[in-house]
């Protein structure tokens, strides 16, 4: 079943408009006409609706029923050492399809890439596209934001909010993610946070300032080196996994 999003104006007396853009799309790449049915998300709710006005262009559905819930009760903020080329396009697609509640680009040590000023923006805006067409995908109702870049050191006051953040290590000789969550395996709403370094991994400096200044818990994620467009979303899988979120 095709998914949109309401317009700005949300749902009003059991109805939506979609935007130019998705109307324009419903009716002239998918050719839905009145009757047809639709998901509408709503954030933070979806609903099944049905085509009921198609007027000047667009589209007007209305509200039949409220959909099951896809949103994670774990808020799960991915770190992500700011990686080369591409990659954090693929990153940004999989880890809101697995579930996660917002990025952080990261400027560590071993980055190669640098991102400042327009450059930066001109990226943020590109990945929180790509995140947005993978909620449309994937039957999620919020779209996941994608923060501005900070460096390491400025973040101790933000990983100070989070219950637990988890980092993923490969000079971690024990911990794990499990190990990690069991303490509050009993807490509903936890805010959960993973930091992947970058190709060139974390430094030994770093690791020691987020053990010391962010009580993170050093992990390891097994005996294989991963990529670092591959270790964050087997970190996050796991933490879904391990908190019943992908049941």
């Amino acid at each position: 079943m095709h998914r949109f999003f309401a317009d700005e104006s949300g749902i009003q007396n059991g109805a939506a408009r979609l935007n130019e853009a998705d109307s324009r799309h419903a009716l002239r790449v998918l050719r839905l006409e009145v009757g047809d049915e639709v998901e509408l998300v709503c954030e933070p709710t979806h609903y099944l609706a049905g085509i009921a006005v198609i007027e000047d262009g667009i589209v007007t559905v209305a509200i039949r029923g409220e959909l099951r819930p896809t949103e994670a009760k774990t808020q799960v903020t991915l770190y992500q050492g700011l990686p080369k080329a591409d990659k954090m396009e693929l990153i940004a697609q999989k880890t809101t399809e697995l579930g996660v509640y917002a990025i952080r680009p990261v400027a560590m040590e071993r980055c190669v890439v640098k991102l400042e000023g327009k450059d930066a923006a001109k990226k943020i805006e590109r990945w929180q596209k790509i995140a947005r067409e993978a909620v449309k995908q994937c039957a999620r109702t919020a779209v996941p934001e994608v923060l501005e870049v900070k460096k390491l050191a400025q973040l101790k006051d933000e990983f100070a909010q989070l219950d637990v953040l988890i980092v993923p290590w490969e000079a971690a000789r024990d911990g794990s993610v499990r190990a990690a969550l069991t303490p509050y395996a009993d807490k509903e709403d936890l805010r959960i946070g993973i930091l992947i370094g970058p190709e060139g991994g974390i430094s030994e400096k770093e690791a020691m300032w987020l053990s010391e200044n962010a009580n993170a818990k050093l992990v390891t994620l097994g005996p294989r080196i991963l990529r670092t467009e591959t270790a964050g979303l087997a970190a996050l899988t796991m933490v879904m996994a391990y908190r019943g979120e992908m049941e």
